[in-house]
């Protein structure tokens, strides 16, 4: 059988990127996987204290005498953190160490490989972070999870990583002048006395743990409309309560957008939350938390709401492997932001924040000369940076370009639907659109993913006898990039001309028959090029 070379070259590049960019081995992650969560907690008025039962149901991956769950402990006698009461399967207590933010538990019955047990944790204590505790814009005391990248710990006994997704199901008991929502749909709301509520949320489809989360306030609550099935709900302050309708609901129709376009809604239900979140918008499946002040009554934020409500799709459902590819999270909620404003009103908006959003990624580069996908990073919080956002969903936008219309649609929709529940590296989102577009990929996405940068371009015209002669140089340090750009002439009487030239050395000489002596000339007229420079070329 002949194998094309394109195909060998986008395998070999697969192989060296995974060897070179993906996170190394986390042996635990090997050894086994949450199946589900269950998490009761007990909220209180009197004091910041949370307690907690954590139903934690496990499959062994590996034999194994003990394993690991992460959760911040009480450094002391005082302060915050969490104190374990016990550990128990079933009815028998299990020995456990709890040091630091490991809770290591031994079992007296070793788990076989594909073994499933589930294990019960009690425990309590004041959140240093995770479950933000704290008075709202009004006053009010509040109760807000607020967990990206990986500070479900602070408050949850989990596996802390994106790439183990569980089931989730939350059972709070919390003064009844609360109203709780949390992942999921609602299981049960009861009265159970005169001053506390039980509300139980679940959640079916499996969930990374950034994305977990209880959200308690006085809140006015309003069903907003449905879309694809899914009911669509407003949580704002009752002091919020016009302002915050009027601005939520644009949701409805959002949420309708990216059902049409990408594929299903993952979850059963999307809850649009006013909350105490340190983000502009926070994904969390099936409940985004907005910040306070996201509530206007003058509708402000619609393109928040589209880039919160794409990650449901990308981020959420399907998940980046490790943090370092984080942009498969917030680079497509960036350009999905994009799309759906194109869809909305145009075009020409959608460039307008393309070209901001390439001028937030050129001045970030400045600052920080590092590549989208950076290994070196070691804070997760550094990730959240004009290259996971703007840069990166500006590839997406030449990616559009670079393989067509349907297809780059219908590779969003196939990339989705193969890693809906799960997670994925930069190399199989590559992989799929590969094969749907017969392209070999690996230079474009080594250069706008694995490489600092982008093209810093120069260059002059002149004109005579009916030719125009261009000269165009990349100036950029580490030699040049590949890509496709479009030139306009525009003449004295409204003539203009357009064409495109590859550009694949550093000096790019080409001529051209115009017949007219232009009076400018404009690098990439419709906005599909990451550059720096001067979009008009100088007249030599």
């Amino acid at each position: 059988m002949r194998i094309p070379l394109h195909a060998l070259l986008s395998a070999a590049f697969a192989l060296l990127s995974t060897l070179l960019h993906a996170q190394p081995s986390i042996p635990r992650l090997e050894q086994l996987d949450v199946v589900r969560y269950t998490f009761e907690l007990e909220l209180s008025d009197q004091t910041d204290e949370a307690r907690g039962l954590a139903g934690v149901h496990i499959r062994f991956l590996q034999p194994m005498e003990s394993f690991t769950l992460d959760l911040a402990a009480k450094a002391g006698g005082a302060g915050t953190g969490m104190v374990v009461a016990a550990v128990t399967e079933g009815a028998e207590s299990l020995p456990y160490d709890h040091k630091g933010e490991a809770l290591r538990i031994r079992l007296p019955k070793p788990a076989a490989a594909g073994d499933e047990r589930t294990f019960h944790i009690r425990y309590a204590g004041i959140p240093a972070d995770g479950l933000i505790i704290d008075r709202n814009k009004h006053g009010d005391r509040t109760f807000f999870g607020d967990n990206w990248p990986n500070r479900a710990h602070q408050w949850l006994p989990c596996v802390d990583h994106p790439s183990d997704k569980a089931a989730v199901e939350f059972i709070v008991r919390a003064p009844n002048h609360y109203q709780v929502v949390a992942n999921g749909v609602l299981i049960e709301e009861t009265n159970l006395n005169d001053s506390t509520t039980l509300t139980h949320w679940r959640e079916e489809a499996p969930l990374p743990t950034k994305v977990m989360v209880i959200g308690a306030a006085r809140f006015a609550v309003q069903y907003a409309g449905q879309a694809g099935g899914a009911p669509v709900s407003s949580w704002v302050y009752y002091q919020d309560r016009d302002a915050g309708f009027h601005d939520y609901a644009q949701a409805v129709q959002v949420l309708q957008f990216f059902i049409d376009k990408i594929g299903p809604y993952p979850y059963g239900k999307l809850a649009n939350v006013q909350s105490k979140t340190r983000y502009g918008g926070m994904e969390n499946a099936g409940n985004i938390f907005y910040f306070e002040e996201s509530v206007t009554g003058r509708r402000e934020h619609e393109d928040l709401i589209a880039h919160e409500i794409a990650h449901q799709w990308f981020g959420n459902s399907a998940s980046e492997k490790n943090w370092f590819h984080v942009w498969l999270s917030e680079g497509f909620a960036t350009y999905g932001a994009n799309l759906y404003i194109e869809h909305a009103h145009g075009r020409e908006k959608m460039v307008e924040r393309l070209q901001s959003e390439r001028q937030r990624a050129v001045a970030y580069f400045r600052r920080n000369p590092a590549p989208i996908v950076d290994t070196t990073v070691t804070d997760w919080n550094e990730l959240l940076n004009p290259n996971s956002y703007q840069k990166a969903g500006f590839v997406l936008h030449m990616l559009r370009r670079q393989v067509g219309e349907e297809t780059f649609w219908q590779g969003l929709r196939q990339y989705y639907a193969r890693f809906r529940g799960g997670n994925a590296l930069t190399e199989d989102f590559q992989r799929v659109m590969e094969q749907l577009s017969g392209q070999e990929l690996s230079t474009f996405f080594r250069q706008w993913l694995y490489r600092p940068g982008h093209p810093q371009l120069e260059g002059g015209w002149k004109y005579a006898g009916g030719k125009l002669q261009l000269s165009i140089r990349q100036v950029q340090a580490g030699g040049p990039f590949e890509f496709p750009l479009d030139i306009e002439a525009k003449g004295p009487r409204g003539e203009s001309k357009r064409w495109t030239v590859e550009a694949k050395t550093v000096e790019l000489e080409t001529s051209i028959d115009l017949p007219f002596e232009p009076l400018e000339l404009v690098l990439d007229p419709d906005t599909w090029l990451l550059f720096s420079g001067k979009v008009g070329l100088t007249k030599q």
